[in-house]
Parts: C-alpha cells; structure tokens; sequence
C-alpha cells in the first residue's frame, strides 16, 4: 500500500487495522516531508474506508520518533531558505489527528520527542510501553514546545506540563500514565499479541482490557508537589522566584541549574504559549504555534542551539540575550503577533 513514503514510512492494512509503521531506524524515526504528506493522505483514504476500524501507528527500532529532522531545518535556515512549507503541513497534520473520526492508536516503544509527539499524543490512545521515553526538549535549543505542544501540555496533572516545557525533562510511561499523557500501558513484551489483537477484532477497548497493566509513577509524590507548587505560579519570573526560595531543597536548585542552560528567549516563549494554550481549541494553537515559529526561523537562538548541541557539539550555546532578565514583555510580543497573509491555513 504506497501513500508516496517511499522506504521512509509503510503503510499496510492488516485485518481490521490501517497500520503505519516509520521504518528510519537509523535516525530514530526523525520526521521528513515526505512522511508527513504520506501519513496525511492515508488517513484521508482509511477515514473513509469501511473496511478499517481503526489505525495504528509505531515505529521501527529502538525509537518511536526521536522528532522533526533537525539537520535539515537548520541547514535550510541558514541557506536562507527554512523549509517553512515543512512545519505548515506537519501542523496542519496535528491538527488533523483530533478530529479523525476513527479510533488513532499511537504505540509508543522506546523514545518520542518533538515531531513523534506531534504524530501520536494528539491521537485518542497513547499507548506506552516501559521502554517509553517522552521529552519536549526544544527549550534547550533555542526553539519552542511545538507540533500542538500549547494544547497538549497545558491539561496535565499539577503544573506538569509546564515543567515539562521549560525543563525538557524526559519522562517514563508511569508519569505519563499518572499525568494524562498516556492513556494506558502495556508491557513491551506483548506488543506483537496486542497489535494482533487489534488488527484482528479491530476492538480498541477489548484489546486493551485483556493486555493494558499498571504503571507507578517513577517521580515521587514529594517532587510531584514541588513541580505543582512552582509551576503553577502565574508568570515565569514567579516560578524563577518560587525555585529560588528555595534553592537549599534538591529539586529546587537542580531544576533552577537545568533552566539556567536553556535559551532565555525560549523560556519566555514557551511560557506564554503553554498559558495561552489553556483557552485555545487545537486549531487556534497550531495558527499560534507557526507565527512562533515563522518568527524563530528568523532569530538567532535556534541556530545556535543546534550549533552548540549538534554541529559543534560543544554544548555551549550563546543565547541572545544571554539572561532571562533581559527579555521583556515587549521582546516576547512580536513571537504572537499575526502573520497577515501568511497565516497557517487549515
């Protein structure tokens, strides 16, 4: 069954099941044009096609989606030419996932970032296996929480997804479980049996009644009260505060010190688009989510991000501006502002 994916992604029907397999093992899955446009016009045939209850997503090898294909958005940029038509269809498919009007299982063994969680978390079944690692780690290369990251992470449980995009903290399938990430667990052993399951009775819920299990959250009740009591304050320099009263407390001072090397700018960003998000519908997020990223393309942080961690890998970037002190409301408006003509169409 070709969609147009070419070796990059496969697309097979089996039994009741759409099943969509990302087949770049070698680099972790990342997320190419190619495959975006491919996953788009297969779920526009199998939403109308009676012979498929559902579809099914993973991925081949140790990763889900380690994200976007980074390399390629930096090399374009700084070509003069950032593959902006790249991010308008990968939105304009995160946004299409929600209202897909079959069941969208996202089977989710190893690792998933950036991009992987735009073409899963959105879907109505996020299934982890203990294998999972989830991350938005975008802050800490000059970029933002994208791929519908301001509606995903503003719901979660106590703060949590604020924590998560101004750290970029990576989680396991316990704390995705216990915050609203994921919606069920398996074990990584029964992943052939429960696609089987799937594709055969093409029962979502009967499937995973006989093989969903329990997962503890592997962060403690005492950090998960911090995380709510410093993330839940009403601005970013507030939160900066609370950490700071009280820097002696373990989690207090380490996060402060995994802040301190994130971009400044992405901070303030992130910040306001994740409580944004809180009273936007998906579509209104993704508009948001591509005037902030037009307006990223166009800085200076982004590059040197992917400099610092990928090109050099010196791992010292030099943000501008270097401090959060020295981001004002006023640098943080044009990120929101509207694009006119250019706004994303969906």
């Amino acid at each position: 069954m070709d969609f147009g994916g070419g070796e990059e992604i496969r697309f097979e029907r089996i039994g009741r099941a759409g099943v969509v397999t990302m087949t770049r093992p070698q680099a972790l899955n990342a997320i190419t044009h190619r495959m975006i446009n491919a996953l788009s016009r297969a779920l526009d045939a199998w939403e109308a096609d009676p012979e498929i209850d559902l579809v099914l997503l993973r991925g081949e090898g140790r990763a889900f989606s380690a994200g976007g294909d980074i390399m390629a958005v930096y090399e374009g940029g700084k070509a003069g030419t950032p593959p902006i038509e790249f991010f308008a269809d990968e939105y304009r498919l995160n946004a299409r996932i929600p209202r897909f009007a079959k069941p969208y299982v996202s089977l989710i063994d190893g690792i998933v970032m950036g991009g992987g969680v735009g073409l899963s978390f959105h879907g109505s079944y996020r299934v982890l296996t203990e294998n999972a690692q989830f991350a938005m780690p975008e802050v800490g290369i000059g970029f933002f929480p994208d791929v519908g990251g301001s509606h995903l992470l503003p719901g979660l449980e106590g703060s949590f997804g604020v924590y998560l995009a101004l750290t970029g903290e990576r989680i396991r399938y316990g704390d995705a479980l216990w915050s609203g990430l994921a919606t069920h667990a398996i074990k990584a052993a029964d992943q052939a049996v429960f696609v089987q399951d799937l594709t055969e009775t093409g029962d979502v819920n009967a499937a995973l009644r006989r093989h969903a299990v329990a997962a503890e959250a592997e962060t403690g009740e005492p950090v998960r009260e911090a995380i709510s009591r410093h993330f839940s304050r009403d601005t970013l320099a507030e939160i900066i505060a609370s950490l700071e009263a009280g820097a002696s407390d373990e989690f207090a001072s380490k996060t402060l010190a995994i802040m301190a090397q994130r971009s400044p700018t992405s901070l303030n960003v992130a910040f306001r688009q994740i409580h944004a998000g809180r009273s936007l519908a998906m579509d209104d997020c993704m508009r948001m989510e591509f005037r902030i990223l037009v307006r990223m393309l166009q800085g200076h942080d982004f590059y040197e991000g992917i400099r610092a961690a990928i090109v050099d890998k010196d791992r010292q970037p030099k943000w501008r501006p270097a401090g959060l002190g020295a981001v004002s409301p006023e640098d943080v408006d044009p990120y929101f502002a509207s694009l006119g003509e250019r706004e994303l169409a969906l």
